[in-house]
């Protein structure tokens, strides 16, 4: 699809490309759903359209449970977009880089608090039994005292703490490979996450413990 010259592409992923424009007078990010050539026309179109619907309840889902999530303002199933509100912060990818790597002294601590919301915004979508799917730093957003979610596109819905402790160990992993030495942050984010979701926490980690467990074996099978 062509857009307006002021749309300027940003990022583009394995399923999706990302601009940031305007739309009704507003500065908006785009993401445009690729569309998938093996399949069959119909089937893609249809899953498409799907996936997309999906993402948008996925971050109504997370606004409703308490987490920042970027406003959804426009959602085109035909041309496979959605336009929603930019957010002026930092992610937690570039704050996590910066700060491992700063000789102030209240790196320690503002890495803490930084945690500690991770752990709590997990809390609070896992409490709603919402599974974000690709929990990375990358998809968390700093804008001033908030720690926003983005990204839904791989989200659903389930009340298994199989699927949220899959969902616990794809952050960590993400976290200890991206962030070198940031192993002890992990403590705090599940800290946060416990006492956000103080009703079933406690069977996550457990079932979090099992699928560490065979991550490992996976890994050492090779």
């Amino acid at each position: 699809m062509d857009f307006p010259a002021d749309y300027q592409l940003v990022k583009q992923g394995a399923e999706a490309k990302i601009y940031k424009g305007t739309f009704l007078g507003r500065p908006v990010i785009v993401k445009e759903r690729f569309c998938k050539t093996y399949r069959h026309p119909e089937l893609e179109a249809m899953i498409s359209k799907e996936r997309l619907k999906a993402e948008a309840r996925g971050i109504l889902r997370c606004k409703a449970l308490g987490v920042p999530a970027p406003a959804v303002y426009y959602v085109d199933p035909d041309s496979k977009l959605m336009y929603l509100e930019e957010i002026d912060g930092s992610t937690m990818k570039d704050l996590f880089t910066s700060l491992l790597a700063s000789d102030d002294k209240d790196a320690p601590d503002k890495l803490k608090q930084l945690s500690l919301s991770i752990g709590e915004a997990v809390g609070k979508i896992h409490a709603g039994h919402l599974i974000h799917g690709d929990l990375t730093t990358s998809n968390f957003l700093r804008h001033g005292f908030k720690t926003y979610l983005i990204d839904f596109g791989l989200s659903s819905v389930s009340t298994l703490a199989e699927d949220k402790a899959v969902d616990l160990y794809v952050l960590e992993r993400a976290l200890i490979s991206t962030h070198p030495g940031s192993d002890q942050y992990w403590t705090h984010i599940l800290a946060s996450y416990s006492k956000s979701y103080p009703s079933g926490s406690k069977e996550v980690l457990n079932k979090f413990k099992e699928v560490q467990s065979r991550g490992r074996k996976r890994t050492m099978v090779g």
